[in-house]
């Protein structure tokens, strides 16, 4: 018999089938109680803390790439004074809590802005050696901790001179909420800053100053546990990351105090680039987000109910693959033992006749070819209204499905369902606005800086009058930073004076605008997004730089958000972290709603808007934060949108849904794909033989018959043939006994 073919294998398979979804459906079902912390919450805060941890890997490069290119430019043009370097550096970016410019050489400060610089942490001797340059990490005094970034300015005939500036290790823009603490922490578990955990002697009362005290020691021990996690490379991680993002990332689970219990995110610093590692990478720093989430106690569904479910499929299931071994799989094989018999020469005993359907009718042919070789009338075939009536193999193979289907139905389409009154835990709201509005000031602080690149750029193209050398500080400016689309200085008139990138789309022959940052068009295939910087001296000339929006799309591509979108002032979309139609309305009403309310909440100097709310297509969460916080950007009155189904969360509720709907598929699955099997195999060669065993034993010598397959229907088929062949064999010998019997 052939391993895969044959009556057995089929009903075999089914049958560990339906036992091995039996356990799966008791186990997943069964054990869905909701856990203290939905995993959704947990996911949260992973991504929460991958938010962090982008923020700052893009603060720190930016501030390193920043320096080191202003340096570069003062380098280019002709010496300046130290102190001209520290103002105009002020001037344009305000990211540095001090600067400091130093005599490599002597060691001499030649001019210093903001707090004191910590010089004596700087080894001299070494800055020419390879990364002696990188940024770096020093403690103050007062135990706080500063970053450090150097730069060489170097003019020929002068000695040459260091760039220092130092910042904090703040979060630019981070939306924390209530009841959120977030910090920075190295690779031995220490916390190097922390946001949103008071001081002690911030809080009166001896209950406040004890849970403050609680929630450093929280923080402390999620601290260290994730510098020991994030030091595995991301591709070995237990939690690799989320999404597109970089580097090693997870949730931690902590204590539970007064029906709350603290949860955190974790996110190491990742890089930009894998193929190129960044300056912040390097670092080895952890984010860390801990948020306190509320418990609830109820259980999304009993265990009772798996094992219902588990103990339905095991009759259900039972009563299909007793069906088919006693009414397909018995007359079949009993077929099989009957033909060989009858080709042994074993014609004593009458043929034993199935019941029911192709095997009732090859059963009658035997008996009937059985009678034939006994040189007996074969007797009259069955009457065809007889055979039309019985059963046949394929409806009892429908009836087997038909068992099986009514337990998978009610699971696809009734049991489990979560429906629009399930319960969203209110901290995924809140995130949902949190992160959203980090995004915004995320996208805000992109537009600001490029900004401030293009007025640093015109302060130092000032200058230069030639196209030639224009161009080069405009080529060098567009491959240190991928935001622009193309970069150019134009004159008083409009006209284009040097330019790098693509083709410029400011209107031709116009004066540049005042404004900073400005959308030129309102419709069209793509927006454009011009930033201008006015050229020191130069009536009127201006630097504009074309940003891109595949650059803006880039920073909206963040997991767990859902859908995102960037709007104007009258809610038309300008970019997205998805398929888009630029200047298309949003595709709800609600979503406009929550737009208009956003810039209501924003002029009052409210929080953003979160909001939960419930329509035909489900339950969505939705949330909107406009452009705030000062910055060219700003007059731009865009507003960052997001939504998502709450479908799409592993909430308890639909969790359990997800796994309810699998579990029926699974069965739909096993039941298709074994009866099909067993339908092509077994049925319709069956019918066939029916066919051809009716006609042989009718008369048909002539026919030949040829087995499909090496399994049951096969052995029967070779057998018939035989009986075929010996039939034919009994007229021959017929006549030749009637010759002698004549001569004699």
């Amino acid at each position: 018999m052939s391993l895969l073919g044959g009556i057995r294998p089929p009903i075999a398979v089914l049958s560990a089938l339906i036992l091995t979804l039996t356990g799966i459906t008791a186990l997943t079902l069964g054990r869905m109680g909701q856990d203290p912390v939905a995993k959704a919450v947990l996911t949260s805060q992973q991504h929460f803390a991958e938010d962090g941890a982008l923020a700052m890997r893009a603060s720190i490069d930016e501030g390193v790439t920043d320096l080191t290119r202003v340096a570069g430019l003062f380098s280019a043009s002709d010496p300046v004074p130290a102190d001209a370097v520290l103002d105009k550096l002020g001037n344009v970016y305000q990211k540095w809590r001090g600067t400091a410019v130093i005599e490599i050489k002597s060691g001499k400060l030649l001019a210093a802005r903001g707090e004191n610089v910590p010089l004596t942490a700087i080894d001299r001797s070494r800055l020419s050696e390879e990364g002696g340059l990188a940024p770096r990490m020093i403690r103050l005094p007062n135990g706080e901790t500063r970053l450090l970034t150097l730069a060489t300015l170097t003019w020929k005939g002068r000695p040459q001179q260091l760039l220092v500036s130092t910042s904090n290790l703040k979060f630019p823009g981070i939306s924390l909420g209530d009841f959120r603490s977030i910090a920075v922490v190295d690779q031995r578990g220490e916390v190097l800053s922390s946001d949103g955990i008071p001081e002690p002697e911030q809080v009166s009362g001896d209950a406040e100053r004890a849970d403050v005290a609680r929630s450093r020691k929280q923080l402390r021990s999620f601290a260290a546990d994730a510098a020991r996690r994030t030091a595995q490379h991301p591709l070995g991680a237990e939690e690799p990351g989320s999404g597109d993002f970089r580097g090693a990332s997870g949730s931690l689970v902590g204590e539970r105090y007064s029906g709350t219990r603290s949860v955190a995110g974790y996110a190491a610093l990742p890089a930009a680039d894998p193929a190129e590692p960044s300056v912040a990478t390097g670092l080895g720093l952890t984010v860390v987000a801990v948020v306190g989430v509320a418990e609830d106690p109820t259980a999304a569904s009993s265990p009772l109910m798996g094992l219902i479910a588990a103990g339905a499929l095991l009759v259900i299931g039972g009563l299909s693959v007793a069906l088919l071994l006693g009414t397909v799989q018995r007359p079949l094989i009993r077929l099989f033992l009957e033909s060989r018999r009858l080709t042994r020469g074993d014609l004593t005993r009458p043929v034993t006749v199935p019941r029911y359907g192709e095997a009732a009718r090859i059963g009658t042919a035997l008996e009937r070819l059985r009678r034939q070789l006994l040189g007996e009338s074969a007797g009259p075939a069955a009457p065809a209204g007889r055979r039309g009536s019985r059963f046949g193999t394929r409806a009892l193979i429908a009836v087997s499905a038909v068992l099986l289907f009514v337990w998978c139905a009610p699971l696809l389409l009734l049991v489990n369902r979560a429906g629009d009154s399930v319960v969203v835990p209110q901290q995924l709201v809140n995130d949902q606005r949190e992160r959203t509005d980090t995004l915004t000031d995320r996208v805000r602080r992109a537009l600001n800086e490029g900004q401030a690149d293009l007025v640093s750029l015109a302060a130092l193209i000032g200058d230069r009058t030639e196209p030639a050398q224009m161009a080069k500080v405009l080529r060098e400016t567009r491959t240190e930073h991928a935001r622009y689309r193309s970069l150019y200085v134009l004159d008083g008139n409009g006209k284009v004076l040097a330019r790098d990138g693509d083709e410029p789309r400011s209107p031709a022959g116009r004066a540049p605008t005042g404004a900073s940052v400005r959308l030129l068009n309102h419709t069209g295939k793509e927006p454009v997004v011009l930033g201008t910087a006015e050229v020191p001296g130069r009536a009127g000339a201006a630097v504009v730089g074309e940003f891109r929006i595949d650059f803006l799309n880039a920073l909206l591509k963040r997991p767990g958000l859902g859908v995102v979108r960037v709007v104007d002032r009258e809610g038309r979309v300008i970019g997205g972290n998805t398929g888009y139609r630029a200047f298309q309305e949003l595709p709800d009403d609600r979503l406009t709603e929550l737009v208009a309310a956003g810039h209501q909440k924003a002029a009052r100097g409210a929080r953003p808007s979160g909001v939960l709310y419930r329509d035909g297509s489900g339950v969505r969460i939705a949330a909107a934060a406009p452009f705030a916080g000062g910055g060219a950007a700003e007059d731009l009155q865009w507003t960052v949108v997001s939504w998502q189904p709450a479908s799409n969360l592993e909430i308890p509720a639909y969790r359990l849904q997800n796994r309810t709907v699998l579990a029926g598929l699974l069965g739909y699955t096993a039941a298709v794909a074994c009866l099909g099997w067993l339908h092509i195999v077994v049925v319709r060669p069956l019918r066939a033989l029916a066919g051809q065993a009716e006609a042989l034993a009718g008369g048909d010598r002539r026919t030949v018959l040829y087995p499909r397959h090496h399994d049951e229907v096969g052995a029967v088929t070779r057998s018939l043939e035989i009986i075929r062949q010996q039939l034919q064999g009994q007229p021959r010998k017929r006549d030749g006994a009637a010759t002698l019997a004549g001569r004699n």
